[in-house]
């Protein structure tokens, strides 16, 4: 009987310690996961009753706050600029969740971030909610701008400074209104965000990073990298004044644009954008084709500070394409295979203007605590290394005369020598996407933006990107460089 009675007393013992074991465990090493879990209930409601950090433009306008409800959550986010920076604030719902910084900076906005590090930030003891407000690279006026610029057309424009990766700019329309989303009325978020959803436009898409497009003819300045880097052309290359030209393995022909004679030295073909000499600068890489395009980004995301982040632009990869010679046609001239976001357009202006250097892209600056102490800020660092210095040099003298005389004088700006790549993409199914990308001043870049005008904008059919997208990257650069 005695036995009997201290086994049971051993399991008791047992058990006990395996709840106190357990406990610990939750209260001790578990903690910090458990309060920080979004199905934690009170961690919840901790999140919204409470005020959360601004969101600030580098040119000092609030595009996100908290003010106060009188429901159970105390606190909703209010975006006093509307549509303007919806692809990229983002927002913070009760009710679907968050995006854009709202989502990416969420430990600096609910100070978590601070709160981690009590002693190098001694407001944190002094009490009250420490919340981090975060200061963007974007700027409103410029912003502003680039919606005025597009005027109503679906498209997007996106601005970097080249040197640092830091975003400028990033508009696309069609836009949305983030408020409705804040809402904590159920039904009415529900059913915005339905319409959102089934809006066959797509508001809510931000495409700026995360939609793909044949690039068209401002992929040649990647082919013409690529066939500099690999030996398969020198600036002193000289091509028949061919209209057409066809691969091996097909009856295809790839035209030039208005079927028209294009050739000459290297430069000339680049300043014309004739289809047929890339075409086959394509065809004559192959495969080495493939790691000079994926130095420039292609077939890889760039790590940008958004959630979610930004779309895969992708290429010809090693081994799929290795004896279709067609496909590597089309790469050469920005069709077939190759597709990419208006965000890895703008980085391979960049690029050239950097001397071959890609930053990492980023829209957040700096984070600051309630007392404007600067906590944090974003470093600059580099992404990918697209081509060499030499190679950079000698695209930014092609890029001059697609500006200066070629198929892109419409984004000349008196005393400011701009640097730019027209492009015309065809689209199945519909008028031609419109693109431009550019840096400017060429001598000293400070500013790289891409532009892209989807299916013709308000010209349809006849769209060039000389035509339509140039037009806008020119208003953009005005105001940024100061030029009336």
């Amino acid at each position: 009987m005695n036995r009997a009675i201290r086994r049971v007393g051993y399991v008791v013992v047992a058990l006990l310690l395996i709840i106190v074991g357990q406990l610990t465990y939750l209260q001790v090493i578990d903690s910090s996961k458990l309060a920080n879990d979004p199905r934690n209930s009170r961690i919840f409601l901790r999140n919204f009753n409470r005020p959360r950090g601004k969101i600030i433009s580098a040119d000092g306008e609030v595009l996100a706050l908290s003010t106060r409800t009188n429901d159970e959550y105390g606190y909703q986010r209010t975006y006093p600029q509307g549509s303007l920076f919806a692809h990229t604030v983002g927002y913070q719902s009760v009710i679907i969740g968050s995006a854009g910084v709202e989502r990416s900076y969420d430990d600096d906005l609910t100070g978590r971030s601070l709160a981690n590090n009590p002693l190098r930030y001694p407001s944190l003891l002094r009490g009250g909610n420490q919340v981090g407000d975060v200061v963007l690279s974007l700027r409103a006026d410029i912003q502003r701008v680039a919606k005025d610029a597009l005027a109503g057309q679906r498209g997007s424009v996106t601005v970097i400074d080249p040197s640092t990766g830091a975003i400028i700019a990033m508009y696309t329309n069609p836009s949305f209104d983030p408020q409705p989303l804040a809402s904590h009325n159920s039904s009415a978020v529900q059913k915005y965000y339905s319409a959102l959803s089934a809006d066959p436009l797509n508001p809510a898409l931000p495409r700026a990073y995360r939609e793909i497009y044949p690039p068209g003819s401002t992929f040649k300045v990647v082919t013409t990298s690529a066939a500099l880097a690999t030996g398969k052309a020198t600036p002193e290359s000289v091509y028949p004044p061919d209209r057409s030209y066809t691969a091996p393995q097909t009856d295809n022909a790839i035209n030039n644009f208005g079927n028209k004679p294009c050739g000459g030295t290297l430069p000339e073909a680049f300043r014309q954008s004739c289809n047929a000499v890339f075409a086959r600068l394509g065809v004559e890489m192959g495969e080495e084709f493939v790691p000079e395009l994926e130095g420039f980004g292609f077939n890889s995301a760039p790590e940008i500070d958004l959630s979610p982040g930004a779309a895969v632009s992708v290429g010809p990869q090693v081994g799929s394409f290795k004896n279709d010679k067609p496909s590597f046609a089309l790469a050469g001239i920005g069709q077939g295979p190759v597709a990419g976001t208006p965000l890895q357009m703008a980085l391979v202006a960049a690029a050239i203007a950097n001397k071959g250097i890609i930053m990492k892209p980023h829209v957040g600056e700096k984070v600051t605590d309630r007392e404007g102490k600067v906590v944090s800020r974003v470093k600059p660092s580099a992404w990918k290394k697209a081509t060499s210095p030499e190679i950079a040099a000698t695209l930014t003298e092609f890029m001059l005369s697609v500006v200066n005389s070629g198929t892109g004088t419409a984004a000349r700006i008196p005393g400011i020598a701009v640097a730019g790549k027209t492009g015309t993409a065809q689209s199945p199914g519909g008028p031609p996407h419109a693109w431009f990308i550019a840096f400017a001043p060429a001598e000293a870049p400070r500013f790289a933006i891409s532009v892209i005008i989807e299916r013709g904008g308000s010209v349809g059919d006849e769209a060039t990107g000389g035509r339509v997208a140039a037009p806008v990257a020119a208003k953009v650069l005005r105001a940024l460089l100061g030029v009336k």
